[in-house]
């Protein structure tokens, strides 16, 4: 092999090296395409059996609404859009491990807003309900911010709650997204095992 040709193949793999890390560092859709923050999309679950995909669902009283899962396999459920807390100036794909507030692009019957926000813990299961609403009791809004976190599988990811970019010097009780089944319902709450899920664009 000649040193030019042995400069080509270094440079290649150099530049797929750089591509693969660059690529890792994002989310991926179903189609293969890095999730963007100014697009919307379904939260669906990876595994079927688990209901279908994220919505609003009312809880024990009428508002603020819970985040659930529809109980239709089938079911699309509601869009979101993510909002990065640091948003990246140069692009628009959204990073993974990276504090951002997840908000469902539709209309309530209740005055909360649909952002995805950390509840009290639920009376019956004792874990912590995710709920919609704007988190006004801590200063930085602390209970709005979530993070997703890639799993062992390509594409299949998690949803945690963790908020250390918006203040890295506090200690929460971080805990990963999974479900609480409770009269017929499929509600999203932290710890008690993780739910596994994908993003599909509208």
């Amino acid at each position: 092999m000649s040193t030019r040709s042995f400069t080509i193949f270094i440079l290649a793999h150099v530049w797929l090296l750089m591509a693969t890390t660059s690529i890792a560092q994002f989310v991926i859709d179903t189609s293969g395409e890095p999730v963007e923050d100014d697009e919307e999309y379904f939260i669906r679950p990876a595994i079927t059996g688990n209901g279908g995909g994220a919505t609003l669902v009312t809880g024990n009283a009428p508002c603020p609404l819970n985040v659930g899962l529809g109980n239709a396999e089938l079911a699309h459920g509601l869009p979101v859009i993510f909002i990065p807390f640091a948003p990246h100036h140069d692009d628009d794909e959204v990073r993974l491990n990276r504090d951002l507030r997840v908000t469902f692009d539709a209309s309530s019957s209740c005055p909360q807003s649909t952002q995805w926000r950390l509840g009290e813990k639920d009376a019956t299961s004792g874990r912590r309900l995710i709920i919609t609403g704007r988190d006004d009791s801590t200063v930085g809004s602390y209970g709005n911010f979530f993070r997703i976190v890639q799993t062992q599988t390509v594409g299949v990811y998690n949803i945690q709650w963790c908020p250390t970019e918006v203040c890295s010097t506090c200690k929460f009780e971080c805990g990963t997204v999974g479900v609480i089944r409770e009269n017929g319902k499929i509600l999203l709450a932290l710890d008690g095992g993780a739910l596994p899920i994908v993003f599909q664009k509208e």
